[in-house]
């Protein structure tokens, strides 16, 4: 299974939850521990969507998702991962830094107790990153900025160490993402960045989601052809990175047929379709060298579908080890045209 992973609050977009229905097998959020809490923050809609096993709620410790096995007590991150190192650097970093992203009041931002451990608690408190909130014991206040790069590096434990399903970080603030894959020197590797929002019409905000689960099953084929077809790209192209339009070249006849297809049970369905623009960023080898090296340069892959195809590459920083890049991540952004 193939599951996106919203971050950085519990609930997505709607138009998010559209996407994750139709391009993916279902979406997840990290959620608090505590039952009372989890109950009042995750809304109706999801609620109904993990009855039908297309919502995962996710926590660390009480979730097959994650190998951790105490919700409380348990670091954020496994302690010797290097993503733990990495987090407590990052907020020493903002801490230290010349205007630190101290809690506002009111608070524009919270972090349950139950998403981190008692650790990072401490660490937040002590550098002035967060304080508690008066008359509240569930949560404290911490600026977005904070919040952002706390969940960020969250999903992407999270994700790696999921088993039983493929997780994919998928956000719709381009800070969060930017937070969570800032370059370092001292753990430096290469993404592509391509634009795919033109390859994914979703439904419009306000379609109902009864309608669009109806879509989902009546054309449970088109979907998923295009979807594998999408999803192999990404994969050709994080393994063949020094070629990526000899990718686009191989798989297009693939790509315009499954894009046809869908656009024509689309048309059909009598909805109202738009396109939002979706960045996916694709880790290629550490090793990749020569022109890739240098950042924001662009390659133009092709026409598919009558859309034109760029990617992007720039440095990043994974959050974890070295020898575990990270797969696939999402960046939506909320402008969006009718079709």
């Amino acid at each position: 299974m193939a599951v996106l992973l919203y971050y950085p609050l519990v609930n997505p977009p709607v138009e998010v939850v559209h996407q994750a229905l139709l391009y993916w097998d279902g979406v997840a959020s990290v959620v608090p521990t505590d039952p009372e809490i989890r109950e009042t923050a995750v809304a109706q809609s999801l609620k109904e969507l993990e009855q039908r096993q297309l919502y995962i709620p996710v926590t660390y410790g009480r979730d097959s998702l994650s190998r951790l096995s105490d919700p409380v007590d348990m670091p954020l991150v496994h302690p010797f991962d290097h993503a733990s190192v990495v987090l407590v650097e990052e907020l020493r970093r903002l801490a230290a830094s010349a205007q630190p992203p101290r809690p506002a009041s009111p608070p524009e931002a919270f972090l349950y107790l139950t998403k981190i451990n008692r650790r990072l608690q401490t660490e937040l408190l002590t550098l002035g990153l967060a304080t508690r909130c008066p008359g509240e014991q569930s949560r404290l206040a911490v600026a977005k900025e904070v919040q952002e790069l706390v969940v960020g590096v969250t999903v992407r434990e999270i994700a790696r160490h999921a088993t039983e399903r493929r997780l994919f970080p998928y956000t719709d603030s381009v800070r969060a993402q930017r937070l969570a894959l800032r370059p370092a020197a001292a753990s430096r590797a290469l993404a592509w960045e391509m634009e795919l929002g033109k390859l994914l019409p979703v439904p419009a905000a306000d379609t109902r989601l009864t309608d669009v689960l109806a879509f989902r099953e009546k054309y449970a084929d088109e979907r998923l052809r295009l979807m594998r077809a999408l999803h192999r790209l990404l994969g050709d192209l994080r393994r063949d990175y020094e070629h990526p339009a000899d990718v686009v070249a191989q798989l297009r006849v693939e790509l315009e047929q499954a894009l046809a297809d869908y656009r024509s049970a689309a048309r059909g369905s009598r909805l109202v379709w738009v396109h939002r623009s979706v960045t996916v960023t694709v880790a290629v080898a550490a090793s990749a060298g020569g022109s890739l090296l240098l950042p924001n340069l662009g390659w133009f892959l092709g026409v598919v579908g009558g859309y034109a195809l760029n990617v992007a590459t720039r440095e990043i920083r994974p959050v974890w080890q070295r020898q575990h890049d990270h797969d696939f991540s999402y960046l939506h952004r909320v402008q969006a045209e009718l079709s």
